[in-house]
């Protein structure tokens, strides 16, 4: 065994890690264990084979034999015809009970010694069986009479090649006199002196950057290659990923320090493109790919892809270059890059430097401030492995933006309106755009920029933060003053973004009518002030914060309240009383368009103080991409296009859309549906897998992924095993830490790390009764006493959420009181960043490849982790996934299917042409009527005297929808029918609507989320 003195602890992690794999291992095979109180056929999962009789009695099919298998293979490629000579190693166990007086009367079930036998195999075209007298007597010189087993080699010639298919076949009978289990246990077999050849992963076409070469395919097992000729099964199936290197150039790494590029950047940056145009042309020249395809076999088709990629990589450079050309020509955009970088040096904690392809990003997008209406017929994608820094590369970007803004005149207003797709969005995210903007804050004065100071705004609503404050309720949605747990429990930020300080008070300020967090440290330069941080609907409306970050569902209210006009262009005027900020229209609540309840200003209103075309907001951030699918993306789809309208009504102007994305296929069409733009991806992959100019694997360990496919037994029976095992070893580690680092070979001075890095894991269900039964089944059967369970779901309520990220973070200092398992369902999935998580359980493979990389990427973000899957068997796709589960985990994004997304649903539109509607009549008409019109009788009078009709109106929602083409025939009849629906209700003298957004067939929607029916539950 290797010394352990000088072990660092990455080493000391990756060691554990490969020890708590054989602990879990051994628990589902039953490796090292003796005797056992009850059956073992209840309690391993692994290596067990039930007998051939036993799986022909029960449903007879495919799905049915793999949830409970009779036999374990492994599937080869002969390299020659036949016949066919080779070694098969069988090894085996049995488990035998003894009679009820017999010598261990609590634990009557014994293991018996090794079985291991080496069959000679000859065969020709008829296959046949092999070996079963001398397995049988091995058994029965073990003290196990009456198992059998046998080798079956079947041929199946009737593929392109010829196929052998080599197994080991429990061929004991299901009940026989003397036989106290007819499974056998700990089964392997190992195959030897066959020549063969590999297959082809049929899954994947061809491509010039992947080896797409099988050598085997395990049949109810995972396949290794010991040594080159040699296939060994196991019992699941073990991939291993390393961390990558952000640098791949034979040349010197320029300086990219925070520092460095605040006061001196053009230098650096050239040393960067210098380097990158010389990795391209070594490895994307014609002369190269000439070079591989030579080398390599490409075919036409392949050669054609890789021409393809090289276009695609070379336009790139071109886009980083003109952004280098930009900075040198441009002043506003390089001081505007430079205090940036000064203020991301400010907030960033541990780190010191950006990663190459994070100033890459920022080079080729840059561009968008000095031609924003080109650059905004491009939606740019930054495409890069979770963990690696997606989300400060755009903060980067957000940041440049927000301090050109002010540079060029911009002195208040929107920058930025970032969205998240999940409904509880991540505090964890939050807190890094407060920290950011804080710094950016810092360094505007300090530098002497002018405007306003910079600011966040938190959009989500209901069952985060409130809508409103309002002095008395009027129904129980209300939110006053003196609601039970205002204002403590609408604290969104973790920790004071300038000090860094965590005992922030929230304090709501009846004056300016205020929600707000204050800083409780005397050195904080904000101490007892109220942080630049909105987080009530309507204080982000009147105040319009420098960055907007919220849920994707709030731009349904668009068409809900015009107050959300200040996210597309101007807001009406400014109320004349101090700190009541922007006004938007005038209601019977709100006479002079303020938002302050009761406001006494009067009707005498300050005008805009700078040109009303720079309220529109110079960027949107998407945030995880891929989940903008199906309805939601349909949904989406529309009300993008309605932004878009409304920006370009109100200022002349589009804004240029960002994203971040896990996963590449099908972002081209999929940009195209939702905002009608062309997509662009950075960084371009990379000559081959894993590998570019930015990034190369490297040796130390990221993730082991472990593929499990559960034998006789329930998902939650495995899951509840794998869990109590890993909190087992905790606990032994706990108990005696140089018993437990001796046998994992740790040095125990990192014992107490070890605790902390390992001691909580993860369970993920990709339902929500998944999690649910999950949390429960742990809590009464698991055999170590005291697991604590939390849930992370949609429904957890916020300040919960709150509450055990916190707990995370911090762990309590006994470790009985901490989080030991967590419960988790997609909310996990995306901006939940907790160093701690490094173990988890998948229950069952989720529905699609791109949910599998960003769930799994939540665990080993900064020490090695470990993640086991366990497939739902019998479904075919989980099977299939584990048959092929290496190719699936190292290649990944290849497997990821192309997003479903459509903005030609006529089922979506009828739900989406109210929206339209309403917000084209309160953002557009509105306003240039100069008068009220949210009641059907003043709007009715309105559109008989502006001369409103339905043809005209349903032109222009078809316009605005993007529905406008021949091929839309039956949406613009549609949209057409809808309105002319609506306006015979506004036409109606008796309607009973009350507002606008009462007429015509249905309301606008109230969220993007409202697509789903609803039916009422009766008792």
């Amino acid at each position: 065994m290797r010394s352990t003195n000088d072990q660092s602890p990455e080493q000391a992690c990756e060691a554990f890690v490969e020890w708590l794999d054989r602990r879990v291992v051994a628990a589902g095979r039953g490796d090292g264990l003796e005797r056992l109180e009850v059956a073992p056929a209840g309690t391993f999962w692994l290596g067990r084979l039930a007998c051939e009789d036993e799986v022909r009695k029960g449903a007879g099919d495919e799905r049915s034999e793999r949830l409970d298998p009779c036999a374990i293979g492994i599937r080869l490629r002969p390299a020659s015809g036949p016949p066919w000579s080779m070694t098969v190693t069988v090894r085996s166990r049995a488990w035998v009970q003894d009679p009820k007086d017999g010598p261990v009367p609590d634990k009557r079930w014994w293991r018996t010694d090794l079985v291991e036998e080496h069959v000679s195999v000859l065969t020709g075209t008829r296959g046949g069986a092999f070996g079963a007298k001398e397995l049988a007597d091995a058994f029965a010189l073990v003290g196990a009479p009456g198992l059998t087993a046998e080798v079956r080699v079947d041929v199946e010639d009737w593929h392109q090649q010829t196929e052998l298919v080599v197994q080991l076949v429990n061929t004991s009978p299901e009940k026989a006199k003397g036989l106290t289990d007819s499974h056998l246990y700990e089964t392997q077999i190992e195959i030897s002196g066959l020549m063969t050849v590999p297959f082809q992963l049929e899954a994947l076409p061809d491509s010039f950057r992947y080896d797409r070469a099988v050598p085997a395919y395990g049949v109810n097992v995972g396949i290794d290659v010991p040594k080159p000729g040699v296939f060994r099964t196991s019992d699941t199936v073990s991939v291993q990923t390393h961390r990558p290197d952000y640098w791949n150039s034979a040349r010197e790494k320029p300086d990219l320090s925070f520092a460095t590029l605040a006061t001196n950047p053009l230098p650096q940056l050239a040393a960067l493109l210098d380097a990158l145009a010389a990795y391209d042309d070594a490895h994307w020249s014609s002369a190269a790919l000439d070079a591989r395809q030579t080398a390599d076999g490409w075919t036409a088709m392949m050669r054609a892809e890789a021409d393809r990629s090289a276009a695609e990589v070379f336009a790139e450079l071109d886009r980083l270059q003109n952004g280098l050309e930009l900075m040198r020509t441009r002043s506003e955009i390089l001081r505007a890059f430079q205090l940036m970088n000064e203020a991301i040096g400010l907030s960033a904690r541990g780190y010191t430097d950006w990663r190459p392809f994070q100033i890459g990003f920022l080079l080729s997008t840059i561009r968008f401030l000095a031609e924003p209406e080109e650059e905004a017929r491009y939606v740019d994608t930054v495409w890069f492995a979770t963990g690696g820094g997606k989300t400060e590369t755009y903060l980067g970007l957000l940041l440049t933006a927000a301090f050109f803004d002010r540079l060029t005149g911009k002195v208040l207003g929107v920058t930025a309106w970032s969205r998240f797709p999940l409904r509880l969005l991540s505090l964890q995210q939050t807190q890094r755009f407060a920290d950011a903007l804080a710094a950016a804050e810092v360094v505007r004065k300090e530098r002497g920029v002018g405007g306003s100071e910079f600011s966040l705004g938190f959009l989500v609503g209901q069952g985060g933060t409130p809508n409103k404050i309002v002095p008395r309720p009027e129904n129980d949605e209300d939110v006053t003053p003196a609601s039970p747990g205002m204002p403590g429990k609408y604290q969104v930020l973790l920790r004071c973004p300038f000090c860094r300080d965590e005992n922030l008070q929230m304090y709501f300020d009846r004056q300016r009518w205020k929600l707000e967090h204050r800083c409780t440290n005397p050195t904080c330069r904000m101490h007892r002030r109220a942080l630049p941080v909105y987080v009530v609907d309507q204080e982000v409306f009147r105040f319009l914060p420098t960055v907007v970050v919220g849920t994707l569902d709030k731009a349904a209210s668009i068409g809900l309240q015009q107050a959300m006009r200040g996210l597309v262009g101007p807001p009406q005027k400014v109320c004349s009383v101090p700190w009541h900020g922007f006004t938007y229209a005038e209601r019977w609540k709100t006479p002079n368009g303020c938002l302050v309840p009761d406001c006494q200003g009067g009707p005498v209103l300050k005008p805009l103080p700078m040109d009303a075309r720079r309220f529109a907001p110079s960027l949107r951030l998407q945030d995880e991409l891929h989940l903008l699918r199906d309805s939601l993306g349909a949904v989406d789809s529309h009300y993008e296009s309605l932004l878009d309208h409304l920006q370009s009504e109100l200022c002349g102007s589009q804004t240029k859309i960002v994203a971040s994305s896990a996963t590449l296929t099908g972002y081209d069409r999929q940009v195209d549906v939702l905002y009608r733009r062309q997509g662009r991806v950075f960084p371009q992959p990379g000559p081959r897998p894993g590998e570019s100019f930015w990034t190369v694997p490297a040796k130390q360990p990221l993730r082991r992924f472990v593929a499990v496919a559960p034998r006789g037994v329930t998902l939650e029976h495995v899951s509840d095993r794998t869990l109590d095992t890993l909190q087992h070893c905790i606990r032994d580690l706990l108990k005696d830490p140089t018993m437990v680092c001796a046998e994992a070979g740790v040095d125990p001075r990192h014992a107490d790390m070890l605790i902390s890095q390992y001691g909580t894991n993860v369970v993920y269900g990709t339902t929500l009764y998944d999690v649910e039964a999950a949390g429960r089944s742990l809590g009464s059967n698991n055999t170590v006493d005291g697991i604590n369970v939390e849930q992370l779901t949609g429904q957890t309520d916020f300040d919960e959420v709150r509450g055990i990220l916190e707990r995370l973070e911090h762990p309590e200092d006994d470790f009985d009181e901490r989080v030991h398992v967590v419960a988790a369902s997609s909310m996990l999935s995306h901006g939940v960043d907790v160093e701690r998580l490094n173990t988890m359980v998948m229950l069952g493979l989720p529905l699609t490849t791109a949910e599998f990389i960003q769930t799994t990427a939540r665990v080993g973000r900064r020490h090695p982790g470990l993640v086991y899957v366990l497939h739902k068997i019998g479904r075919e796709r989980d099977a299939q996934t584990f048959r092929h589960f290496g190719p699936y985990v190292r290649q990944g994004d290849r497997f990821v299917d192309a997003i479903p997304i459509t903005r030609r649903s006529r089922r979506v539109l009828d739900l989406t042409i109210a929206g339209v509607v309403a917000a084209r009549i309160l953002m557009l008409l509105e306003p240039a009527s100069r008068q009220r019109l949210s009641t059907p009788s003043r709007l009715r009078d309105y559109a008989r005297n502006a001369g409103l009709i339905p043809a005209q109106e349903a032109a222009t929602v078809a316009e605005v929808l993007g529905l406008d083409g021949a091929e839309d025939t039956l949406h613009k009849q549609q949209i057409l029918d809808w309105l002319k629906a609506w306006f015979a209700d506004l036409e109606d003298p008796t309607t009973k609507a009350r507002f606008i957004s009462e007429l015509g067939p249905n309301p606008p929607m109230r969220s993007l989320r409202d697509v789903e029916a609803t039916a009422p539950i009766h008792d």
